[in-house]
């Protein structure tokens, strides 16, 4: 395989804080490299390197001769008044550089000119350029091409970004974040792009089921040094842990040797006057070495909810439009106590206005929410946070509490607490506007869990945390005794906690799917969309011969149902039966009236529930 790009001895520092030492590693023709560390570990920074933006301390990047190289960023640049066709038609390629010159001939009237500039356009194929790059544009769901980009959403001007990426024809492509701000159906569309190409890839993501679908090796920014996994991400995973154990192993018999050589170089001077040097020299060398830290420090979730009653919230024919969009249409539903609710759908279908709409934020046109009053909101918004920039961390969680009451007996000081999302006594003295990405997302996760929420509302919580921390508000979220509405592109993460899904389909439509994203995309691909043609034939009669040949079996979407009500109908059974050994005990009980409620409400699920399961089960025969 051709060497495509050579990182070699690069070391990158800020005042006295060391992200990387001495790393040394090659990209080369077919590799598709996913970088992963922690946040603020260096990821970006290496890329910003690697891309010309930010130059090393010492060491060297070095590009094959004539590569043709693309870069994806965060938050792509484009022209102040550039439409949506001249921020494509102008990249970086050969093609946009060829018709750019066929364009200046013309201007210029020299027949010469003109004559070279045809036969360039014929040579590199580019008097299609401009359908090319309309079907690429509307694959990606971008079909206004005279609309400004800077007045477009953040979405739309990374899916441009990505259409230009690709129209350059690049042989390596660097890709820094690119999930963020897209929905799932274009991660989709990229993810099954970039397994097609035969592109060079080396991106940093946190999507971890596009670095295990696309990825062919992993690099881990880890204790400023770098370690290469020659498979996808699930390979990654195994390799890390054998890694981490074998590394613990080693450093045990490093201190164990130390200890000895330790008692050695204690004694008197006299003692070892004759000893030999390389003795005293491998002796700093193990020193030196047994200062590895292994121990990883990661976000302290130990934030429990406060109590929630029965009663969570019921929407009433709640209506929406802005214009003649409609975000909502005659929508009634009935929130269940620990329900844990995951919202999909492409950008603009109405999500985010829907969990404002939700906390009293946005109005309604008509309809009414009816909120439980035990019910506390912890809203995490993927517009960030709304502290003043020019504070301090500590000053702004010091503006919400002095005192931090966890579980409802644990008190921290604002700086205590500060500490379970890793931010040191000194990173405390930072101002905001200093913050990473992740770093403010770590804040703002603070600033929520603090209050002790039993009811969190989390908007696109996943963009710009580490895939380490991601992991643990995965298990804090699943063991949550409260309830949880996540609006999230993040498919694992959806997988990972949410029970059923509301897929936001436009216009108002509103599909309720029980099961997490796997199950909804396996049910996609089991009944796709029917074509225009077949969704106006009439229907065929079917005779009761047919009927009985083909009998009435239960959907993949039943199939589910039925599994949950399984659960719910044990789990309720068994919380009667426990109540029923209370009342029948002969103690005196103290919340008499809150248990004898929550008594009848089991009856009324049992029946509701077991009515159910009864029509589902003769489907299941």
């Amino acid at each position: 395989m051709a060497s495509y790009l050579q990182i070699e001895n690069l070391t990158k520092s800020y005042g006295d804080r060391l992200l990387f030492d001495n790393i040394t590693f090659g990209v080369n023709e077919g590799d598709k490299i996913g970088i992963i560390a922690k946040n603020g570990t260096g990821k970006s920074t290496l890329l910003r390197i690697i891309s010309g933006k930010e130059s090393a301390d010492s060491g060297n990047v070095i590009f094959r001769n004539d590569l043709r190289v693309s870069i994806l960023e965060q938050s792509p640049q484009f022209g102040e008044n550039a439409t949506v066709i001249e921020s494509c038609m102008g990249g970086e390629g050969n093609i946009p550089r060829t018709i750019s010159r066929y364009e200046q001939a013309l201007q210029s009237g020299d027949t010469e000119k003109i004559n070279q500039a045809i036969q360039l356009m014929d040579s590199s194929g580019a008097w299609d350029y401009e359908d090319k790059v309309k079907q690429l544009l509307t694959q990606l769901k971008i079909t206004d091409l005279n609309s400004h980009v800077s007045t477009m959403s953040g979405g739309q001007q990374k899916r441009i970004a990505l259409a230009r990426v690709i129209l350059e024809d690049p042989e390596l492509i660097i890709l820094d974040e690119p999930t963020n701000h897209l929905d799932i159906e274009i991660i989709e569309w990229l993810e099954n792009y970039l397994k097609r190409s035969r592109v060079t890839l080396l991106m940093v993501t946190h999507d971890r089921y596009f670095l295990d679908r696309i990825c062919n090796k992993i690099i881990e920014i880890d204790n400023r040094q770098i370690y290469t996994y020659e498979g996808n991400y699930d390979y990654y995973l195994r390799r890390r842990s054998e890694r981490i154990e074998a590394m613990a192993s080693e450093l045990a018999k490093i201190k164990n040797t130390l200890r000895k050589e330790q008692e050695w170089m204690s004694r008197q001077p006299q003692a070892r006057a004759g000893k030999a040097k390389y003795r005293i020299d491998a002796f700093h060398e193990l020193k030196e070495r047994s200062r590895i830290n292994l121990r990883e420090e990661n976000v302290s979730l130990n934030v429990k909810s406060s109590y929630i009653g029965s009663k969570i919230f019921e929407a009433s024919c709640v209506s929406k439009k802005f214009g003649d969009k409609t975000i909502l249409n005659n929508f009634t539903y009935t929130f269940a106590r620990y329900e844990k609710l995951g919202i999909i759908g492409h950008n603009g279908a109405g999500k985010s206005t829907f969990i404002k709409m939700l906390q009293g934020l946005i109005p309604a046109d008509s309809g009414e929410w009816n909120i439980g009053e035990t019910v506390q909101f912890g809203y995490y918004s993927q517009d960030g946070i709304s502290f003043d920039n020019n504070k301090r961390v500590i000053d702004a969680i010091t503006e919400i509490a002095e005192d931090v009451v966890i579980n409802g007996d644990m008190h921290y000081s604002p700086m205590q607490f500060l500490q379970h999302f890793l931010f040191s006594p000194a990173d405390q003295q930072k101002y905001i506007h200093t913050l990473s990405g992740g770093e403010r997302c770590r804040l703002h996760l603070a600033a929520v869990l603090m209050r002790s929420p039993n009811f969190l509302i989390l908007d696109e919580p996943t963009n710009d945390l580490d895939i380490v921390t991601l992991g643990i508000l995965e298990e804090y979220l699943y063991s949550f005794k409260g309830c949880l509405i996540v609006i999230s592109h993040d498919r694992y993460f959806l997988d990972n906690i949410v029970d059923h899904l509301f897929v936001f389909e436009g216009d108002g439509i509103i599909k309720d799917f029980p099961g997490n994203y796997s199950d909804y995309r396996q049910w996609c691909d089991e009944n796709p969309p029917l074509s225009h043609t077949e969704a106006n034939k009439p229907k065929e009669k079917t005779t009761t011969k047919q009927r009985q040949e083909r009998p009435d079996r239960m959907s993949f979407k039943e199939r589910k149902e039925f599994e949950q009500l399984t659960i719910e109908i044990d789990l309720l059974n068994a919380e009667k039966q426990e109540l029923d050994a209370l009342f029948n005990s002969g103690d005196t009980i103290n919340d008499i009236a809150e248990k004898s409620a929550r008594y009848d409400e089991i009856k009324q699920l049992l029946d509701v529930k077991e009515f159910r399961w009864l029509e589902l089960s003769e489907k299941a025969q």
